[in-house]
């Protein structure tokens, strides 16, 4: 869209958001696409949330410019005067506050500020401020868990995890600063470095055990790195500068991300094909017409999803969606990892359907480098000893379980 284009949209913005409202209520231009609007002695928070209704549903509707359709939607957060504010800019404060709480969320929604969502958003902006500098820092490092054949019990990669070791708050999990990462755009460095040192250590480890090709390491791509334009030369520039062979790394997608854009991420999977790495379609099974759509992209690798493995030994149905997926996958040629095996009874299964490797608690937590180091000692897979049993470190590392299943 131009700018000539752009400008009439926000011309039919403003008049639609006019005939939302009353003659004594006022509407104005923010800047950019942001509008405010005030509402004249309106004190019922069920009015003005009728009133962010009408709007949202008038702005769902598509815009006709020049013949084009075009459609929006609409965020929308709302303060009250009646909070006893000082001065005007607080409330336009505040009502930004839940607007931005409101996108994310979920966006096209509305949200009504409280005394609590400011605290909030005072915390989010410090932990944001944090995040900036701990990539700089890299205080933010790869956590490694171990990927283990199911028929041979041995080590065969691992799935890099970023964690946050925070200098004054501790060890942060991932579920409190990927979301923030993706909103604020720092995803983009974060997984690009996430990468690298992943990258970095495999090579380190190959060399050190003597496992060139048999070691691989899993790198997740999040939706924002996937859509990036300049990921395919960013995964082709460490490829070179950290000397791994492509094919050890392998770099999962989920597949709501590839189903967003499906003809656009066909064609950035290729592009990823052409450098040697392995593609891996993540949370396999959670999203879309999976099967239906499984043969149109060159996915190497499916990751079964932990919600199934979980309920595999009390429900038939989950049982029998896992082994449905097993098979279709190894009638395509594909490679299937499991997720969140964490019982013996998971394990039996998963062998007995035939899938080839699986990730979990039943193996190992994420590691830190220096007790993956350590595992890799116990556990080290050579070209010569691929096929010895594997021991695996407790989820707490208090003690060592020796796997010796029947197969």
């Amino acid at each position: 869209m131009g700018h000539e284009m752009g400008d009439k949209l926000l011309v039919d913005l403003s008049d639609r958001l006019k005939e939302c409202v009353r003659a004594v209520d006022t509407v104005a231009r923010l800047g950019g696409d942001e509008f405010g609007v005030l509402l004249d002695g309106i004190i019922d928070e069920e009015a003005a949330i009728e009133i962010a209704s009408r709007i949202q549903e008038s702005l769902s509707q598509p815009f006709d410019l020049d013949g084009q359709e075009f459609f929006s939607s609409a965020s929308i957060g709302i303060s009250f005067s009646s909070l006893g504010y000082e001065r005007p800019e607080d409330i336009l404060r505040d009502a930004d506050t839940a607007m931005y709480r409101a996108k994310a969320n979920g966006k096209a929604r509305y949200e009504v500020f409280d005394v609590g969502m400011h605290t909030r958003a005072v915390e989010a902006l410090k932990l944001e401020n944090d995040l900036r500098r701990g990539i700089e820092k890299d205080e933010i490092q790869p956590y490694f868990q171990p990927i283990v054949s199911l028929s041979t019990g041995a080590v065969t990669g691992f799935e890099a995890l970023a964690r946050w070791e925070h200098p004054h708050r501790g060890l942060i999990a991932p579920v409190d600063f990927i979301s923030l990462a993706e909103e604020t755009g720092l995803i983009m460095p974060l997984g690009i470095s996430i990468l690298e040192n992943a990258c970095r250590q495999l090579r380190r480890w190959q060399k050190m055990f003597d496992t060139e090709k048999s070691l691989t390491m899993s790198v997740n791509l999040s939706g924002k790195q996937f859509a990036q334009k300049t990921l395919v030369e960013e995964v082709r520039r460490i490829i070179i500068e950290t000397e791994v062979e492509p094919g050890c790394i392998h770099l999962e997608i989920t597949e709501s991300v590839v189903m967003e854009n499906a003809v656009a991420a066909i064609e950035t999977l290729k592009q990823l094909k052409s450098i040697g790495v392995r593609l891996s379609i993540d949370d396999f099974g959670t999203g879309y017409s999976s099967l239906s759509y499984l043969h149109h992209f060159p996915f190497d690798i499916l990751k079964i999803d932990r919600s199934f493995v979980s309920r595999m030994s009390a429900d038939k149905d989950s049982r029998s969606i896992v082994e449905t997926i097993i098979t279709l996958a190894n009638k395509l040629g594909k490679t299937t990892v499991a997720e969140g095996v964490e019982t013996d009874a998971h394990q039996t299964l998963l062998s007995e359907f035939s899938c080839e490797y699986g990730q979990g608690f039943l193996y190992s937590e994420p590691l830190n480098t220096a007790r993956a180091e350590e595992f890799l000692h116990k556990n080290a897979v050579s070209k010569d000893d691929a096929n010895q049993p594997l021991e695996a470190v407790s989820p707490r590392g208090i003690e060592i379980i020796v796997n010796q299943y029947p197969m």
